[in-house]
């Protein structure tokens, strides 16, 4: 069978009869026959609406399309076909008899959709008649109570906080898989937190008097800090906070659309007013890096007169200051990549709101027990020296 001529060839064949070449010069010019190009131009003033076709041309038109139709329907088909089969295989009768409902529900007649789906309709009606479990009962109640926790931590929250929330803060037994699985199927995930590699330069010789080990056994006794910066449509903004190690609370912040020494100095006067640490806490240390605002005199002596040593990582190196680090990590995940900041003003009260309202009160952590920081430092202990802030 000879190959068709591709359609670049019969365009250019019929642009040469439009120049004014008659058919037998172009077909003995291009070595095709004459009936082969007075079809090509018949075709071409039918497509351009030039030439009315014949009751012949309409009938063959139409059996040539229905032709084409029904051997792509049999093509569908024998994709279905074997799609079905791979279905039969993982998935269970009892989610077939959910898909044969949706597509009852679109109009597909049950009888039809069960052949295809592999099931009887006897165990179709069978089980639509029947009462929902015990089981699916509780997994639907599971499922409302993990999407409210999942909403009330600003959607931040993955498994194992949704679990902690669940079972420490509303007594509900729950393994960590079954939430996992509710909320794949529900649609909901928690915010990963955003590793980034970094160089880690060789140690120097400075004042550190922690040397990365942040265990303690009571509060007070180690605050590390650090600034940050965010871009906002007006400028970049800076925070600046305190943070606690051993409950990991933020016990001081500042902010301002500057990075100053007094910024830093705001955030540790406000840590120290917070706590009420002075003189009450020999050898409290707190910890930063290399910046200015955390060399700077007044700083450092804000930090004396509290009673405080400060303490200085090595230069570029973030382990020296992980906790702060993994804080900063966690809110760029959390809050400050999450959408886009018109005003100075408008980031202030979100990190705000986010810091007082939900990090140090709600937001449970893996290293507190899976409490969050104020209820972690509100649990009974021996060593209980934190005085709480009291309204002016």
């Amino acid at each position: 069978m000879p190959k068709p001529y591709p359609p670049e060839f019969r365009r250019r064949a019929l642009d040469l009869l439009d120049s004014g070449r008659s058919v037998r010069d172009v077909a003995t010019s291009l070595g095709i026959a004459e009936s082969c190009l007075h079809r090509w131009k018949s075709r071409d003033l039918l497509d351009r609406g030039l030439k009315t076709p014949t009751p012949e041309q309409v009938e063959s038109a139409a059996l040539t399309a229905a032709k084409a139709r029904i051997a792509e329907l049999e093509t569908e088909v024998k994709i279905l076909r074997k799609a079905a089969a791979a279905v039969e295989q993982v998935v269970p009768p009892k989610a077939r008899f959910a898909l044969v409902a949706e597509l009852a529900a679109e109009g597909v007649p049950v009888k039809q959709a069960c052949l295809s789906l592999g099931v009887s309709r006897a165990g179709f009606y069978e089980a639509r008649s029947r009462p929902p479990s015990s089981r699916t009962i509780r997994q639907a109640w599971l499922s409302d109570r993990i999407a409210a926790v999942h909403e009330a931590s600003r959607q931040t929250y993955g498994a194992p906080r949704i679990r902690a929330e669940l079972v420490l803060g509303h007594g509900v037994i729950v393994s960590r898989k079954t939430v996992a699985a509710l909320m794949r199927r529900a649609g909901l995930a928690g915010l990963p937190l955003r590793r980034k590699a970094k160089r880690v330069p060789p140690a120097r010789t400075v004042t550190d008097l922690v040397k990365r080990d942040f265990r303690r056994d009571g509060p007070n006794q180690l605050w590390v800090t650090d600034i940050t910066e965010h871009p906002t449509r007006e400028g970049k903004l800076y925070c600046c906070v305190v943070l606690d190690v051993f409950s990991r609370r933020v016990v001081g912040w500042a902010i301002d659309s500057r990075q100053r020494a007094d910024l830093a100095t705001s955030a540790l006067g406000m840590a120290i007013d917070s706590r009420g640490i002075a003189g009450q806490v020999p050898g409290g240390i707190i910890h930063g890096d290399h910046g200015t605002q955390f060399t700077s005199w007044t700083f450092t002596e804000r930090a004396r007169r509290a009673g405080l040593l400060p303490s200085l990582g090595s230069v570029g190196d973030p382990y020296d200051n992980a906790v702060a680090e993994a804080f900063w990590g966690r809110m760029q995940t959390e809050l400050l990549d999450r959408r886009r900041w018109r005003t100075r003003v408008e980031l202030a009260n979100a990190i705000f709101e986010y810091i007082e309202g939900f990090y140090n009160r709600r937001r449970r952590h893996s290293a507190l027990e899976w409490m969050s920081p104020i209820q972690f430092e509100t649990i009974d202990r021996p060593s209980g020296l934190i005085s709480s802030p009291t309204c002016p």
